[in-house]
């Protein structure tokens, strides 16, 4: 009897992270193919793919480079539809929330093969936001639906979606458990000295970065911070600086390192021994949940609304005042709360896929 076979599509560094566990339980019980679709590019990525994280390289390589949202969703559907046509796998898997996901299962939809998400059901509730565009889009053409939390399953049912859906757990978090001791291996804060009270700052979202209105708020808030601090500069994050003339600004913060783009277990030690966090990413809030690091939120919302109601996350949204408040009232390193499952949410979703399709 031959084994059910997976296309496995993802397009960024994050998504590569969630695929590290998945891909090493799918494998077990499925034949995967992996496909990356390069919307997002960096040197670094083959190290991360490789080197870090033991996620096999991938079967194809779309390469569909930089463009808009609407460009980048075309070129993508246009070269998967022929990888499709070849492997003609019984499920396409998708992770999250970007372009590639929706491009993805937009194809699988009209190729009629089944599709799976991972991380479905999480809301924003602001419909403007690409990645909530996405997510619901894909939700609602999802044939199995693999939830993280109790909140994403009542999300789903609210739009009445009951069919194919499952409380898995997340696979972020089977990913911290699995690379957490590689990354306390690694060099920290140390490489800049910058003591034991420091922040880890990340922004890269467009809300944050594609006006110049955005950008200076960015900037009163690396201002602001008060402590010594590390901030990672995405690659689009410091073009647009420099876009806009702010990027001097930025470089004169006392205390603040403008770093350039980690790999994900430079991170996580950097992440493991902060003291707090700041960032308007979506999955280092719920990094900063796994390691026990409190969160500043520089949003108005979040679809992990597990961790505000924990107390362990804040949100201030891009409002210099209201982050210096959080800054002043931020709570101690925590033990992490018990929102994401016990670590084997690879293992249920191979399972369940698995099952689904024999």
């Amino acid at each position: 009897m031959s084994r059910p076979s997976v296309l496995s599509v993802v397009g960024n560094r994050p998504q590569f992270v969630k695929a590290a566990p998945l891909s090493r339980a799918l494998r077990e019980t499925c034949d995967e193919v992996l496909v990356h679709s390069g919307q997002h590019y960096d040197p670094a990525l083959a190290d991360l793919i490789i080197d870090e994280l033991g996620v096999p390289p991938p079967d194809h390589a779309l390469e569909v480079g930089p463009g808009s949202p609407p460009a980048q969703l075309s070129r993508i559907i246009a070269r998967l539809e022929p990888v499709i046509a070849e492997t003609r796998p019984d499920l396409v898997l998708v992770y999250g929330d970007t372009t590639t996901t929706l491009a993805a299962a937009l194809t699988a939809a009209k190729t009629d093969t089944a599709l799976g998400h991972v991380e479905a059901g999480l809301r924003s509730f602001q419909r403007t936001m690409p990645e909530e565009q996405n997510r619901v889009l894909t939700d609602h053409l999802s044939e199995l639906l693999f939830c993280p939390t109790d909140a994403a399953l009542a999300n789903l049912a609210r739009e009445g979606v009951t069919d194919g859906v499952h409380r898995v757990g997340d696979v972020m978090f089977d990913a911290h458990l699995m690379f957490a001791d590689a990354a306390r291996a690694r060099p920290g804060a140390e490489r800049w000295d910058l003591g034991e009270d420091y922040l880890l700052v990340t922004v890269h979202r467009a809300a944050a970065t594609d006006t110049r209105q955005a950008l200076t708020a960015v900037v009163e808030i690396l201002e602001s911070l008060g402590h010594p601090a590390v901030f990672p500069v995405h690659p689009r994050t410091r073009a647009k600086l420099e876009e806009a003339g702010l990027s001097d600004r930025a470089e004169a913060v006392p205390g603040l390192v403008l770093a350039e783009p980690l790999g994900y277990l430079d991170f996580q030690a950097l992440l493991l021994s902060a003291r707090g966090v700041v960032t308007d990413s979506g999955g280092v809030q719920k990094e900063a949940a796994f390691a026990g690091v409190p969160c500043i939120t520089v949003r108005d919302e979040t679809e992990w609304v597990e961790t505000v109601e924990a107390g362990v996350n804040r949100l201030t949204g891009l409002d210099a005042e209201r982050v210096v408040a959080a800054l002043e009232d931020l709570p101690p390193r925590f033990t992490p709360p018990d929102l994401y499952g016990d670590g084997d949410a690879a293992g249920e979703i191979s399972r369940i896929i698995a099952a689904h399709l024999s």
